[in-house]
């Protein structure tokens, strides 16, 4: 038996990441406690997802596990380590301002239950494959250093820098710029993940994201701009803008992408690589331009605001550079762009209106 371990496994990354795993043969043991709905109330609870995972998906084992309880954690890995391949760690508290609210919660999330997680896998399994979800704003507010030019409807990063053609990658300094507290969390979590890769020679993957999204996230105010903007666009819910004009710059990764990407690498496994991951330049927006497109497919304003200050560490322009990861893994080819995402989302939100009606 092969068993593939995803924390967060109701989540949108981890539901995809159970699917896709189970497509290639490999039972799933999913760890999930619905910690979104504390984190962003019963709006954003993961619990419908974890139904259809237990009643759709052959082989998938559910664990009501908190991965901050060490011990909880040593005693599942003990107990099947001899046949997990792979661990792909998901869950976390993704959110600037929610971070400020309970610094201990966030971090005791973060950066403990991820080392809970390296250790066990140490002790029980240490041939496994570890993949981590990390996050671009493990380089602060430093990218907001950058050269950038106001356009029309976006900040764009000057035409002769470096990163102009492709984005920002991996050699970008994660030193002395403003994290957030969120960030200062998931900045312990992706070191310790590459650390147990150099100093214990696991196969560990730290994966940057940009933007996450897809259809099946549970989007919310403090966190999966593309798909609350969407579930605003159909609903006629207010929609806020935080700083910069809304000419702020995101790269958006669709869920499958992601998950093949992880499938890639689980394929083909390399000790301690960190890799910027995400739309690039193939599937990026402003805030202006994906107001524009949700306007265009909902076929109505967007019911939207301007608030001047700009969340805490957060990016004028960001876009990956995802050269690294397709120079060591050439066969990886995303097929979404920030169009087919949004329209896959307002199409799900827009059905159940239709339902209704």
């Amino acid at each position: 038996m092969s068993i593939a371990v995803v924390t967060g496994s109701a989540g949108l990354i981890g539901a995809e990441t159970c699917r896709q795993f189970a497509d290639l043969g490999l039972d799933v043991v999913g760890i999930d406690n619905d910690m979104r709905r504390y984190f962003f109330g019963p709006e954003a609870s993961t619990s419908a997802t974890r139904a259809h995972l237990q009643s759709q998906l052959r082989g998938y084992r559910h664990v009501d596990q908190d991965i901050r309880d060490a011990e909880g954690i040593d005693t599942l890995l003990r107990g099947i380590g001899s046949d997990v391949s792979v661990i792909i760690h998901t869950a976390a508290q993704p959110s600037h301002d929610w971070a400020a609210r309970e610094p201990f919660t966030d971090f005791s999330v973060n950066a403990n239950g991820t080392l809970n997680l390296l250790e066990a896998a140490r002790r029980h399994c240490p041939e496994t494959v570890f993949i981590f979800t990390s996050t671009n704003k493990v380089y602060g507010d430093r990218p907001n250093s950058l050269p950038l030019q106001e356009l029309d409807t976006r900040w764009e990063i000057a035409p002769d820098h470096a990163y102009h053609a492709f984005g920002i990658d991996e050699d970008m300094s994660i030193d002395a710029s403003l994290h957030s507290l969120f960030g200062a969390s998931k900045v312990a979590a992706d070191v310790l993940v590459q650390e147990y890769g150099r100093y214990f020679g696991m196969r560990t993957a730290v994966f940057r994201g940009g933007c996450l999204t897809g259809p099946d996230h549970a989007g919310a105010e403090l966190h999966g701009f593309l798909a609350y903007l969407a579930k605003c666009a159909v609903t006629g819910r207010p929609y806020t803008v935080f700083g910069y004009k809304g000419k702020q710059v995101r790269d958006n990764i669709h869920a499958e992408d992601l998950v093949s990407a992880f499938r890639a690498f689980f394929a083909a496994p390399r000790v301690a690589e960190v890799y910027n991951i995400g739309g690039a330049r193939r599937s990026h927006c402003s805030m202006l331009e994906a107001i524009a497109l949700c306007e265009g497919l909902t076929g109505r304003p967007l019911n939207w605001s301007y608030e001047e200050t700009n969340r805490v560490g957060d990016h004028i322009w960001w876009v990956s550079d995802t050269r690294k990861f397709e120079g060591h893994f050439p066969d990886w080819q995303p097929i979404h762009t920030v169009e087919t995402i949004l329209r896959e989302i307002v199409e799900r939100h827009t059905a159940p209106l239709a339902a209704v009606g």
